[in-house]
């Protein structure tokens, strides 16, 4: 059997990523109910928002899900005490160390699975607890650290003993298949599941990744030390063209303030931020979740059996 799907009581060893705005309870439970394992993302919403999405969700599936908390968060640590009021048992979390929830998560029977973007942080993980560690490649859309998801998984998997979910640049059947070659247990897809019929985001943000080609993704921010990867538009060029000419953290800042709630609720994909892998030019359908993850597990399956 698969350690994490034993860990997490899960059909299928595929986790739905974290996006803000737009990995909410409708997609969430859509992706649980289909067997893998469905992530609400706390983002910067406050701590009623979450509160309000896990019940939601708990009205559509008894299944296992997550919750993702961005450590960064004016809410951290509201939201930190809210999936322990509401019986959540799966926790993942980004930009930041959660070392000081730790206690409270464990006591709580919370399994909590960090994501990571080294082999040094990922140690450290371990060692404060973690159940297991989501690395993440700069493939990825969103935030991103600078290795590459073929490099930095099996460096990891070789660096710790929990479990390792590889995430980056995974979205059918042969990117499942290769992060299992590389020794993970499990992979984390966000960009395929964001033009899922389930989930709740602007069409215009479906049809903007549905139509993206191989090199329609840029990466943003570095100056500012985090640097995110979105579609190209508008925006995108005009950060890029301050970033250029030195302009300072504060002004990018404010540049990109509300980008993202603007392209995802709004539909605005000229002006907000369509934060999207680089796997984007390979998606080209609207399905089910349910849809995804059987095609996913089916091939996945057949090519590994192939190759063993």
């Amino acid at each position: 059997m698969n350690k994490i799907c034993d860990m997490l009581n899960i059909q299928y060893p595929i986790f739905q990523g974290a996006m803000a705005w737009i990995a909410d309870h409708a997609i969430a439970a859509a992706v649980s109910e289909a067997g893998g394992l469905g992530i609400i993302a706390a983002g910067n919403a406050p701590a009623d928002w979450l509160r309000a999405e896990i019940r939601a969700l708990k009205e559509i599936t008894s299944k296992p899900f997550g919750v993702n908390i961005m450590l960064l968060s004016p809410h951290a640590e509201d939201v930190a005490k809210v999936v322990v009021e509401e019986g959540v048992t799966i926790v993942t979390t980004g930009a930041g160390d959660p070392g000081k929830y730790m206690n409270m998560w464990k006591e709580a029977g919370i399994k909590v699975i960090p994501v990571v973007p080294s082999v040094a942080l990922a140690r450290r993980m371990e060692k404060q607890g973690a159940d297991a560690v989501v690395v993440e490649g700069c493939e990825a859309g969103g935030h991103i650290g600078e290795l590459t998801t073929m490099v930095l998984t099996p460096q990891v998997v070789d660096a710790v003993n929990i479990p390792v979910i590889a995430a980056g640049g995974i979205a059918d059947h042969r990117g499942f298949a290769a992060a299992m070659m590389l020794g993970a247990d499990a992979v984390q897809i966000g960009t395929r599941f964001l033009v899922a019929k389930e989930c709740t985001v602007h069409e215009n943000y479906k049809q903007r990744v549905l139509k993206a080609s191989d090199i329609d993704t840029v990466v943003t921010g570095r100056s500012t030390g985090h640097p995110v990867r979105a579609l190209r538009n508008k925006l995108s060029r005009e950060f890029a063209k301050r970033e250029k000419e030195g302009a300072s953290v504060e002004e990018l800042e404010a540049l990109g303030a509300g980008g993202l709630r603007l392209a995802v609720v709004e539909g605005d994909v000229i002006n907000g931020t369509v934060m999207s892998g680089q796997i984007a030019g390979m998606i080209k359908q609207e399905q089910t979740a349910k849809e995804m993850i059987e095609e996913i597990m089916t091939e996945g399956n057949r090519v590994l059996a192939q190759i063993g």
